[in-house]
């Protein structure tokens, strides 16, 4: 499961890595100590979103089909529904290393994305849309990375939903958040995490605590064109939901960059427990699907 990237002319593996940042490098050791200097706009992440975190900022999309109620219409399952996520994370400024993979110091992050459902058996109506803003101030050294984070999110009912279901009521459902997360590679390709959050301004039914917790193992190293398995499972537990929360759990095929963390996958997922969308917050799913996802 663990390949061994591409060695600058003249080394082999057994040389260790050169102290210089950049590519080509050799990846015997992603945790081997580096220069620390002043990077802006590096172009990757010390603290990198969760794989499965229904909540996560990057470019993804999901089909599935739904077995549990309508929140519009209960009589029927919600049936098939499309789910896209459009944003991602970005370094702006660290103190630290800066090699290909698994950079080393401390980091200010940006993060933003809107999460949008469509439901392809109505003309593909806008049903919601979350969205979710952040500025995580990240410090990581060795295989362990901790955050302190703030973000905001909102929930909001679609247009063409509102206009079909004038009888449902939209939920103003809004937390402003402080979040400390840490996450451990125990393995380079197997990394734990686990966070907790506290909104100190909530709105539509939205109570301060929540946890998320979760687990993700994926090639650690450049995969080139062949690329190689992943499997991650993400856990969301919340206060307003009498600390009930859901369960997601993706698996499938995925690619990393050579000369970046970049990471593309295609696979299948499935969700068990509250809606992601804020919108249907007190509603579940029972849901299978497809999806792609890209992180940067």
């Amino acid at each position: 499961m663990i390949l061994d990237g591409a060695c600058p002319p003249g080394t082999s593996c057994t040389d260790g890595c050169p102290s210089a940042s950049g590519y080509p490098e050799c990846f015997d050791d992603l945790w081997a100590p580096r220069p620390w200097g002043w990077h802006i706009l590096p172009n990757n992440l010390i603290y990198t979103s969760y794989l499965a975190g229904p909540k996560e900022p990057r470019f993804g999309t999901v089909w599935y089909n739904d077995t549990d109620p309508d929140p519009l219409t209960p009589s029927t399952q919600n049936g098939w529904l499309w789910d896209s996520t459009l944003g991602g994370r970005a370094s702006i400024l660290r103190y630290g290393s800066d090699p290909v993979l698994h950079p080393q110091g401390f980091e200010v992050q940006i993060e933003g994305a809107a999460f949008v459902r469509l439901d392809p058996q109505e003309d593909r109506d806008l049903r919601s849309a979350d969205y979710r803003f952040g500025v995580p101030l990240v410090y990581g050294i060795g295989r362990w990375q901790t955050k302190l984070a703030y973000y905001h999110n909102s929930a909001h009912l679609g247009d063409e939903a509102m206009l079909k279901h004038p009888d449902f009521t939209r939920v103003n459902y809004v937390r402003d958040c402080i979040v400390w997360g840490n996450s451990y590679y125990l393995f380079d390709w197997m990394r734990l995490y686990g966070e907790v959050g506290y909104a100190f301004f909530n709105s539509g039914g939205s109570q301060p605590w929540e946890f998320q917790y979760g687990t993700e193992l994926i090639q650690a190293r450049p995969t080139g064109i062949h690329g190689a398995p992943f499997f991650a499972i993400n856990g969301m537990s919340r206060q307003e939901l009498d600390w009930g929360g859901n369960v997601c759990v993706q698996t499938g095929w995925a690619w990393r960059g050579d000369r970046s963390e970049k990471l593309f996958r295609i696979g299948f997922e499935y969700l068990q427990g509250s809606d992601p969308q804020y919108e249907f917050v007190y509603y579940n799913q029972n849901r299978c699907g497809i999806g792609m996802w890209y992180d940067y």
